[in-house]
């Protein structure tokens, strides 16, 4: 009886130093010294061709520099059709504060442009929030609401899935929803869900900072600026070809 009190004496012991040795005292320095790092990353540099024959040029950026929780982060995509004789279209332009809240997700808020790159063009301008990370089974999201100088309210999905081939390639399907709160008729964007595209692209990494691809897309003007779109004439849907690299330092 006394051996097995010894025993069960020093078991506890070895568990009780066990727990100890992992605790650092107040006055122990930081395993890990905070530290600040940042990455520019084009999601998408490409060209493409469209099924009405026009050509694109087409960017996808963001860049971001901060730690493990508080970032600053920039965003812009936009498009320039060659041959039109008008300049760059763009899509966004965003600086936002960003905090992470939870594993995978952070909440951003900043403010923004969007509107023709011409030279004293009166572009949109207007704040933004968005919930940005990767949700379960590792789709990569960044969901946005936008408030502008007129009060008009728009937001925004846009979500992509990695699904890997091999150690360097991947097949990428891409989804894309844009809607209105309210009609904000200055800029052609009426109340309801206006647009979806869905993509799919192949990549091939050369290296992990440059990776080369290759892609298809279909997109679709939706309800009140569907009806826009044919009122002016123009076309409700597009298809479309894509070459292009996914490339960050």
């Amino acid at each position: 009886m006394k051996k097995l009190k010894v025993v069960m004496f020093l078991a506890l012991a070895g568990i009780t130093n066990c727990l100890l040795a992992g605790h650092a005292e107040d006055d122990w320095s930081e395993p890990v010294k905070p530290y600040r790092t940042g990455q520019i990353l084009f999601d998408r540099l490409e060209f493409t061709r469209t099924d009405n024959d026009a050509d694109l040029i087409v960017w996808d950026m963001l860049a971001w520099y901060g730690g493990d929780r508080n970032r600053i982060y920039f965003k812009s995509e936009g498009k320039n059709e060659r041959g039109d004789g008008e300049p760059s279209e763009l899509e966004s332009a965003e600086i936002l504060a960003s905090r992470l809240i939870a594993p995978f997700w952070e909440i951003q808020g900043g403010v923004g442009t969007r509107g023709s790159m011409a030279s004293g063009a009166d572009r949109e301008n207007y704040l933004v929030f968005s919930l940005f990370g990767t949700a379960p089974y590792r789709f990569e999201m960044d969901n946005s609401f936008t408030v502008n100088e007129d009060g008009d309210i728009a937001a925004s999905i846009e979500a992509e899935y990695d699904i890997r081939l091999s150690q360097v390639s991947y097949l990428q399907p891409r989804l894309e929803v844009n809607a209105a709160l309210t009609d904000a008729e200055s800029h052609e964007r009426p109340s309801g869900f206006n647009d979806v595209r869905v993509g799919l692209r192949y990549r091939y990494e050369l290296s992990r900072e440059f990776a080369p691809y290759i892609g298809v897309y279909w997109s679709r003007s939706l309800g009140n600026k569907a009806d826009l779109i044919r009122d002016q004439g123009g076309d409700e849907s597009e298809t479309g070809m894509v070459i292009g690299v996914r490339m960050w330092f």
